[in-house]
C-alpha cells in the first residue's frame, strides 16, 4: 500500500485571515505522511467494541504518547463500580476488561483543550461483502478502506497528529492539550463516562467524529429498548386456536410508526435536513421455537431516538404509554400486555452552548485555511458529546469522513479530507489554547 510521503505546504490564508506564528509553527510540524501511516496502523487492529483488541490498542497508544513526552494516565476501569452508578450510560457488548487513557501536554495553568476520539469499532460483518480484507487497509485513489476508517480511527489519527505537531513545533502554549482516547463508545459511552468519572475535564472538547467538515453542535439521543410480546401456542394446523406473538408484534410496530411520525412533526432547525430526525427502529426480532407451532412469544430490541433537549425519561414514557394504550385496546394484549425494558446503551441528547468559543475557533481556523466557513448542523445519533456537555464542558464534533460510510461494507475515508481537517484542528487547537 502506498500513501503520500510529503508534507503539505502551509496554505497562504485568504486576505484578512492571518495565521499567528505559533499556528504556522504547528502547521509546519504537522507530518502528513506520519498521519496517514498512523491511520493505516490503527486500522490493522480489529478493536471491536468489548474485545481484547480494544484494550490492546489503548495500551499501544498509551506507550506511544508516553514516548512522545506526554503525561499519561492509563488505568483499568472498575466495571462493576461504574455499572452500579445511577447515571451509568449502559453497555451492550460483553467485556472482560476495559481501560481509560488520557495523555496531556503543556501548561496546566492555562485552558485545557480536549481532543477526544474512540478507538472501538463495530464488527466487520460478512467478510465476503467487502472488496478486500476489512482489517487490512486498502488504498484506492485518495481513499483508504477498512473497518473503522471513517468511524472513527481517522479522527483518532488526527488527534494524535495534532498533539505530536504541537510537541514537535517547540512552541510553548499557555494551556494544556489533552487527548481523551476511549473505548466502549459504540455501545453506550463507557470510556468517556469513565474518563469523566476519574476527574478529567477540559475548557473545550473537540470530538473528531466524522462530520465531512461540518460543525456538529447538537446530537440527538438514542435509547435501546426491548419488547417481550406474548402469544398463545397452538398447532399450526389449528392456527385459529392460538394467538400469534408475531401478529401481535406487527400490530405494535404499526403503533410505533405512528408515534415516530408524531415525534418528528416538529424538529429543531439543526435536525431539519433529515427525512426522519429521531427514528424508532427495531433491530432484532426473535419468535417461536417450532415451525408448526403458533409462536407464544416474541422478543424484539430496537432504538428510540431522543429529541434535542428532551429528557430521556420523557422519551421512555412516550413509548411505554403508547404501547400500553395499544395493548389496552387489543382483545388478547389487554390481559397479557407487552413488557418494555431498557437494556444496553442509553444516549441522552446534547448540545453545544450558544456562546462557546470553540465554535468560533473552528470556524475561523477553517476560514483561514480553506476560505470557507463550516456549516452548522445536528446529528440524529447518540455520541459522547452529551457526556461532556452534561459535565459543563463545551463540546462539538468536527472530524474527517462522511458518517454515511460508517458501519458499512467497504467503509472508507478520503485522505485528502483527513489532511485538510487535521490542519484545521491544529489551528483551532492553538487558538483555543491561547485564548483569553
Amino acid at each position: 500500500m502506498t500513501l503520500s510521503r510529503s508534507r503539505v505546504p502551509v496554505a497562504v490564508p485568504p486576505r484578512g485571515e492571518a495565521l499567528s506564528r505559533p499556528e504556522l509553527a504547528v502547521l509546519d510540524a504537522l507530518d502528513v505522511d506520519a498521519l496517514h501511516r498512523t491511520l493505516a496502523d490503527l486500522l490493522r487492529v480489529p478493536s471491536v467494541t468489548g474485545s481484547d483488541a480494544e484494550s490492546d490498542l489503548l495500551a499501544a497508544l498509551a506507550d506511544r504518547t508516553a514516548r512522545a513526552g506526554m503525561d499519561v494516565d492509563h488505568w483499568r476501569l472498575d466495571l462493576d463500580d461504574l455499572a452500579a452508578r445511577p447515571d451509568f450510560p449502559g453497555t451492550e457488548a460483553l467485556r472482560r476488561e476495559s481501560w481509560g487513557l488520557v495523555a496531556a501536554t503543556g501548561d496546566d495553568t492555562g485552558p485545557t483543550v480536549v481532543l477526544q476520539g474512540h478507538v472501538d469499532v463495530v464488527p466487520a460483518g460478512d467478510p465476503g461483502r467487502w472488496t478486500g480484507d476489512p482489517w487490512t487497509p486498502r488504498a484506492a485513489g485518495s481513499r483508504l478502506y477498512a473497518r473503522g476508517a471513517c468511524d472513527m480511527k481517522a479522527g483518532v489519527a488526527a488527534d494524535l497528529a495534532v498533539a505530536e505537531a504541537v510537541l514537535a513545533s517547540g512552541v510553548r502554549l499557555p494551556g494544556r492539550l489533552a487527548l481523551h482516547l476511549v473505548g466502549g463508545e459504540e455501545d453506550g459511552g463507557l470510556g468517556a463516562y469513565a474518563t469523566l468519572a476519574r476527574g478529567h475535564r477540559g475548557d473545550a472538547c473537540l470530538i473528531t467524529e466524522p462530520t465531512s467538515g461540518t460543525l456538529t453542535t447538537a446530537a440527538g439521543g438514542a435509547l435501546t429498548f426491548r419488547l417481550d410480546v406474548p402469544g398463545e401456542p397452538a398447532h399450526g394446523s389449528a392456527r385459529w386456536a392460538g394467538h400469534s406473538a408475531i401478529e401481535h408484534f406487527t400490530h405494535l410496530l404499526a403503533a410505533l410508526r405512528e408515534l415516530e411520525a408524531e415525534r418528528n412533526a416538529s424538529v429543531d432547525p439543526l435536525m431539519a435536513e433529515y427525512p426522519v430526525a429521531h427514528t424508532i427502529s427495531v433491530g432484532t426480532a426473535v419468535a417461536g421455537d417450532w415451525a408448526s407451532t403458533v409462536p407464544d412469544r416474541l422478543t424484539a430490541t430496537g432504538r428510540l431516538g431522543v429529541r434535542l433537549d428532551e429528557d430521556p425519561a420523557q422519551a421512555r414514557a412516550a413509548l411505554e404509554d403508547r404501547l400500553a394504550e395499544v395493548c389496552a385496546g387489543h382483545p388478547f394484549l389487554r390481559s397479557s400486555p407487552v413488557r418494555v425494558s431498557w437494556p444496553g446503551g442509553q444516549f441522552a441528547p446534547g448540545r453545544t452552548p450558544a456562546g462557546a468559543p470553540l465554535r468560533q475557533a473552528v470556524t475561523s481556523a477553517q476560514r483561514a485555511l480553506a476560505g470557507t466557513a463550516p456549516r452548522e448542523r445536528g446529528v440524529p445519533y447518540g455520541s459522547d458529546l452529551r457526556l461532556y456537555a452534561a459535565e459543563g464542558v463545551p463540546t462539538l464534533h468536527y472530524g474527517p469522513g462522511d458518517v454515511v460510510h460508517a458501519h458499512s461494507y467497504d467503509e472508507h475515508v478520503d485522505l485528502t479530507e483527513l489532511t485538510a481537517v487535521t490542519r484545521v484542528l491544529a489551528v483551532a487547537t492553538v487558538r483555543l489554547l491561547t485564548a483569553g
